[in-house]
């Protein structure tokens, strides 16, 4: 059958259906290995998608009616979602799309720099850019690795790369007071669990074969959820994995984004295609 790929604006009060655009049918997209895996990003009056459509790589949208306001770049689609960050007074956004990482203006789409960051074939962009102290980190496994890059007044400028200190397939890094923390590896390979230092990349700590997991910074403590179920909390040092406590908290396997809001820890299953939410009490 056909796949179609909707964007759907929901008023927030009462969920009414504000109106709807059918993205990837207009901008001929490509569903790629998984389907629509990138998150939209609003900035201002305008939603923006990395599309990775042959009509437009990223389109923004109306955030009232949903018209087109622009389209740019030839870009293909990735997993990971974009950021928008503050300069100088400037709005400026980052899209890692399939084979690059795309600086640009949100009002007009105009790209600002553009640097390759992908390889073709079998792989993936997966994890959100993070920006921080005026540098952004990107990482994405299947040899690509990872990258710190000075952003400072619209330059992007290389500080360290490699593929030996923090190489995430999807999951995204945390940073706390000069150092990451995150995911080295794969799912369907071996992973490990990382504090690397931010400047330089040298690992502090690993811990080996943790698998693939998600970390959420709550303060100075680090939630870490394993897509194996198993929930840890710990210390945020680069001196040792510090653990708190950890528990089994589900037996299906957890690859989306967990949350925490209001003392509640919210995370999703997906079993045999059966997705289950779940909501913990944080005490």
């Amino acid at each position: 059958g056909v796949q179609t790929c909707a964007l759907p604006i929901l008023a927030m009060k009462t969920g009414e259906l504000l109106w709807s655009r059918a993205l990837y049918e207009d901008y001929e997209g490509d569903l790629g290995y998984f389907g629509a895996g990138t998150s939209p990003l609003v900035v201002q009056d305008s939603v923006l998608v990395n599309v990775g459509g042959r009509k437009a790589g990223i389109v923004a949208v109306s955030t009232e009616d949903g018209t087109t306001k622009w389209k740019a770049t030839q870009e293909g689609a990735s997993y990971a979602s974009p950021i928008a960050y503050q300069d100088a007074g400037q709005t400026r956004v980052v899209f890692v799309t399939r084979l690059n990482a795309v600086l640009l203006d949100p009002r007009d789409g105009r790209v600002i720099q553009s640097i390759d960051f992908g390889k073709r074939g079998p792989t993936v962009n997966a994890a959100t850019p993070l920006r921080f102290d005026q540098r952004l980190f990107l990482t994405a496994s299947y040899g690509i690795g990872a990258r710190m890059l000075k952003l400072e007044k619209d330059q992007l400028e290389p500080i360290w790369s490699n593929d030996t200190s923090m190489s995430s397939q999807y999951a995204t890094s945390v940073y706390r007071s000069g150092y990451l923390y995150g995911i080295h590896g794969r799912e369907d390979a071996d992973a490990d669990l990382r504090c690397v230092e931010a400047s330089t990349g040298k690992v502090a700590w690993s811990v080996n074969s943790f698998g693939v997991a998600h970390l959420i910074l709550a303060e100075d403590k680090l939630l870490v959820l394993a897509n194996s179920g198993e929930l840890t909390l710990a210390r945020a040092t680069e001196k040792k994995f510090d653990v708190i406590g950890k528990s089994r908290v589900a037996s299906a396997t957890i690859r989306a984004l967990p949350a925490i809001s209001n003392g509640r820890v919210f995370f999703r299953t997906n079993d045999s295609g059966e997705s289950k939410l779940y909501a913990l009490a944080w005490e």
